[in-house]
């Protein structure tokens, strides 16, 4: 177990198996996951931890790795797969948590909440003015959702019931569940027209820099970009450019590339982003179900079973290290 997690999930996997768990708040270094996953069964992975075809490789009696996330763009799945190992990973559980976030971050850029508590704290308030901390109305703008998976819907849930103008854009034409007062629109038009513009799409191959120069070119002026995905579904150099330059009007981002941000990063210095430490899922309630999933998900394996959330179904299970015959 790469992090220490909710106590009555470890617990519960102590009576299945023997459990070590990285000690400390950081990640556990790439050369020290690699050593401890040769000799493991099953790993409970977090989305810091890199999950490669060498490690994979290296690690003959490894039967499952269970990611306390969503996403597993951390993961080599089909590289997983092909050695007989079942990916696990948390979905549904931290799609209100995360929305509710994401719609934070939007409330928090729009209204400048962040920038005011930092002025009070350093005792710049001096009075109520006209013209202070100026910013976007939220109540009756327009809301676009870049992907249509449960966070982006539960998002448009959130806007709509703010008053907000939906708009929503997705590539998958798998799914098609409707949020009523939602209209699906193409890409080009939802940056023009949105005020506020909210990514929750995975990262992947093809959604890596999705949102580049070109994107945020096209996007409204003043509009506010939020990003509660992965970092690197935004170019950053290009967003901080385009902040820097005026045109958009703010950011709310709750993940970075590289992650975490590093201190000397210029996006620090502009006054109208929000940044958070990626805690989209961080409550205690959607946090002890993620740990609880995910602890499922191994004993499902190590009982011969398929986690009840897996990203890679068709995998042929490896046998347990003391089967005979294993190789």
């Amino acid at each position: 177990m790469t992090r220490a997690i909710a106590p009555a999930a470890i617990a519960k996997l102590r009576k299945h198996a023997i459990v070590e768990v990285w000690p400390r708040e950081t990640p556990p270094p790439y050369a020290q996951l690699l050593r401890r996953a040769r000799e493991a069964d099953a790993l409970l992975t977090m989305v810091t931890d890199r999950i490669d075809a060498a490690l994979i490789a290296s690690a003959p009696k490894l039967r499952v790795i269970s990611n306390l996330a969503v996403g597993l763009d951390n993961i080599d799945v089909a590289a997983a797969t092909a050695q007989g190992i079942a990916v696990g990973h948390t979905p549904g559980v931290l799609t209100d948590a995360t929305a509710d976030l994401a719609f934070a971050l939007l409330m928090a850029a729009a209204r400048r909440v962040a920038e005011g508590d930092r002025e009070v704290r350093a005792g710049k308030w001096q009075t109520w003015g006209p013209a202070v901390l100026l910013g976007h109305d939220v109540w009756g703008a327009t809301l676009g959702i870049i992907g249509w998976g449960q966070i982006g819907r539960a998002m448009a849930r959130r806007g709509i019931g703010f008053n907000m103008r939906v708009l929503y854009t997705s590539r998958s034409t798998r799914n098609r569940e409707s949020v009523p007062g939602a209209t699906r629109v193409s890409m080009k038009r939802l940056l023009q027209k949105s005020d506020f513009v909210s990514l929750h799409v995975p990262l992947t191959p093809q959604t890596r820099h999705l949102i580049g120069a070109k994107e945020l070119a096209s996007m409204k002026p003043g509009a506010i970009l939020i990003n509660t995905a992965r970092g690197a579904v935004i170019d950053q150099r290009a967003l901080y450019r385009s902040l820097k330059a005026g045109h958009l009007g703010g950011a709310g981002l709750d993940v970075t590339d590289p992650e975490p941000i590093a201190p000397g990063d210029p996006m620090l210095k502009l006054a109208k982003v929000v940044i958070t430490p990626h805690i989209g899922s961080a409550s205690y309630t959607t946090r002890n179900k993620m740990a609880d999933i995910a602890t499922d998900n191994i004993i499902a394996v190590l009982e011969g079973r398929l986690p009840r959330f897996c990203a890679n179904p068709e995998v042929r299970l490896r046998p347990p290290a003391s089967y005979p015959g294993h190789i």
